[in-house]
């Protein structure tokens, strides 16, 4: 396939995931959806089950409202939103981590608003890199493997894991490959953001199979004409309207600190060491996220040394609206940035807006400092 039937393909997954969850149950293969973040999709997929993402979408907020008061995170809004008016039925049940107090709540309304879907909640330690709190890791995983077993009625085998944390693995390869090899052969904020966002809809052999693909079709072309390179970084970054600024503005994506795109991708599990304890020192190694605890804040350095090696001469930070993992670490970026001589800017994104008219204004002002 050319390029741009391939962009068009990842279109169309991200643009309609209920379409690839009718697929699959029309196969007859269960469907577990996985919350953000860090949802552990290799003992899901070992277990011959679907994980799919459940990242909300940009609805209207009604019996979601019943549960949530309205200062809180319109992605776990959205998720229950879609859960209540009956987007999700069908599935055998949804992971949800505990890695922030929204999070928490998910979990805890999700059990009485949605009780046709089972909740299973994935319990993880802030502190993760001592031996207690492996242990502490492990132990969370086995919970969820125990619940998986009783909702799908598939029993759990490590050598299955085995093979599932290799298929995780090269998929991270190739997604972190994908992203350098945009940055040198440009595509759109918008296309580049349907590559990264299909690959919640779909299985990790499939998606893998198809990035291969687009990368080896990208490296086929000549470059197209530089344009400012940029660098994002937040939870969620992949409202139509914002790429599209971004994209008018003349900016280039040369790489991100996005939690639902490369973030997924820098850490691979150890394949030498046995499954779920492999599983348990991924968790452990993962840094430089603002749901992970880090009394240092090494995350703020991460992002300018990635910027500075990606060629950006500036940070958008885009800020999902009542996030406060995020929030805390929006001054530090932003003087981090400043001391960096990297021009930097906020943009306050959340599900419900319809109305960009002022980070056009904010993104027009910043391109002419990149």
């Amino acid at each position: 396939m050319s390029t741009a039937d391939l962009l068009a393909k990842f279109h169309k997954i991200a643009a309609d995931p209920a379409a690839q969850k009718a697929r699959y149950l029309a196969e007859g293969r269960k469907i577990v959806l996985t919350a953000p973040v860090y949802t552990p999709e290799e003992i899901i997929h070992a277990m011959g089950l679907v994980p799919m993402g459940a990242w909300g979408a940009d609805i209207p907020l009604n019996e979601s409202k019943k549960y949530f008061p309205a200062f809180i995170c319109s992605i776990m809004q959205s998720i229950l939103e879609l859960g209540i008016t009956g987007a999700y039925e069908g599935v055998s049940a949804i992971v949800i981590p505990s890695l922030c107090d929204s999070l928490k709540c998910l979990g805890e309304n999700w059990k009485y608003a949605v009780p046709s879907v089972p909740f299973i909640p994935m319990t993880y330690p802030q502190n993760r890199k001592p031996d207690f709190g492996r242990a502490y890791t492990k132990a969370g995983y086995e919970r969820v493997i125990a619940d998986l077993e009783k909702v799908s009625g598939v029993q759990f085998e490590q050598e299955k894991l085995a093979e599932s944390i290799r298929v995780y693995n090269a998929h991270n390869a190739v997604m972190r490959e994908f992203a350098a090899v945009s940055a040198k052969h440009p595509i759109g904020a918008g296309e580049r953001a349907d590559v990264f966002k299909s690959a919640f809809f779909v299985t990790k052999e499939e998606h893998t199979a198809l990035v291969r693909e687009l990368i080896d079709a990208l490296r086929g072309e000549e470059p197209k004409a530089a344009k400012k390179r940029i660098m994002l970084t937040g939870i969620l970054a992949d409202a139509p309207k914002l790429l599209a600024i971004i994209e008018r503005n003349g900016l280039q994506i040369a790489c991100d600190d996005v939690a639902a795109c490369s973030r997924q991708y820098r850490t691979d599990v150890p394949e030498d060491m046995e499954p779920l304890e492999g599983l348990a020192a991924k968790f452990a190694a993962m840094d430089n996220c603002s749901v992970l605890y880090d009394a240092d804040k090494k995350r703020v350095d991460k992002i300018v040394q990635d910027a500075k090696a990606a060629g950006a001469g500036g940070v958008i930070v885009v800020l999902t609206k009542f996030c406060d993992p995020e929030e805390f670490d929006c001054p530090l970026i932003k003087r981090a940035c400043e001391a960096a001589e990297l021009a930097c800017i906020v943009v306050e994104a959340d599900r419900q807006m319809e109305n960009y008219e002022q980070a056009a204004t904010m993104i027009e002002a910043f391109a002419e400092l990149v």
